[in-house]
C-alpha cells in the first residue's frame, strides 16, 4: 500500500512538473501540441466538453465549417457527419502527421465530406467568405501570431458567421475569457454569446455584417 501511494505520487508530481514546464515553455514560444501525444486528447474528460462544444455549434445539414487546427480529427469527424450529406468540414492543422490522424479517422469511419489542408492559422491560406462555422478548440494558444489567425478566420467566415472558442484550464495553453474578448475585438470579432466556466468555457465570435 505504501510502496502503491509513492508510486502514484510520483506520477502526479511528474505529471505536474511536465504541465508546468510546458506552461512555462509557452509563455516564451507558442508551440503546438505534438503529434506524438495525440492518444492523450482521447479520454473521457476531453469528450464529455467536446459533446458540449459540438451542441454549442448549433450545425445543421448543409453547412460549411472550418475546424481550425483540428489536431487528430476528433471533432472533424463529429462535425462532418452532421453536416452531411451537402455540408463539407476544412480540417486545417500545421502539421501534417494531424491531418494524415485526421484522414485517416475519417477514411475508417466512411466520412467523405472532409477537405485538408496543412497550412499555419494567419497566413493566409484559407478561402474568403465561405464558411458558416469555425471553431479553435484549446488551440488558440499555440499560436505565435494570435490576432492575425483571428483576423484570417474572420475573413474566412461568411458574414454573421461565428467562431467558436473552447479554452480548458488543465490546457498548458490555457487562454483566459478576457484576453480572447481583447483578442477577438482587435481582430473585428463581435462577442456572440458564453457558456461555460472559469475551468472550460466556449465564447463564440461573430463575423459582423459589412466587417
Amino acid at each position: 500500500m505504501v510502496i502503491a501511494a509513492i508510486v502514484i505520487g510520483a506520477v502526479i508530481v511528474l505529471l505536474f512538473a511536465g504541465w508546468l514546464g510546458w506552461r512555462l515553455l509557452n509563455g516564451r514560444w507558442s508551440v503546438p501540441c505534438p503529434a506524438s501525444l495525440a492518444g492523450v486528447l482521447q479520454n473521457p474528460f476531453t469528450a464529455r466538453y467536446h459533446r458540449a462544444v459540438l451542441a454549442r455549434l448549433e450545425l445543421v445539414p448543409g453547412l460549411r465549417v472550418l475546424d481550425a487546427g483540428c489536431g487528430p480529427g476528433l471533432l472533424s469527424t463529429a462535425i462532418a457527419a452532421a453536416v452531411a450529406p451537402d455540408g463539407r468540414v476544412l480540417s486545417v492543422d500545421i502539421q501534417p502527421s494531424m491531418i494524415a490522424k485526421t484522414r485517416a479517422r475519417a477514411e475508417k469511419a466512411g466520412i467523405t465530406n472532409i477537405d485538408y489542408l496543412v497550412a499555419p492559422l494567419g497566413a493566409g491560406q484559407l478561402p474568403v467568405s465561405v464558411f458558416d462555422r469555425a471553431l479553435l478548440v484549446t488551440v488558440l494558444g499555440e499560436i505565435p501570431n494570435k490576432v492575425a489567425a483571428l483576423n484570417e478566420v474572420r475573413s474566412a467566415l461568411k458574414p454573421g458567421g461565428f467562431l467558436s472558442i473552447t479554452e480548458v484550464l488543465l490546457d498548458p495553453d490555457y487562454q483566459s475569457f478576457g484576453k480572447v474578448l481583447r483578442l477577438a475585438d482587435r481582430a473585428g470579432l463581435r462577442f456572440r454569446n458564453k457558456t461555460g466556466s472559469f475551468f472550460v468555457f466556449t465564447v463564440n465570435l461573430e463575423r459582423p455584417f459589412g466587417a
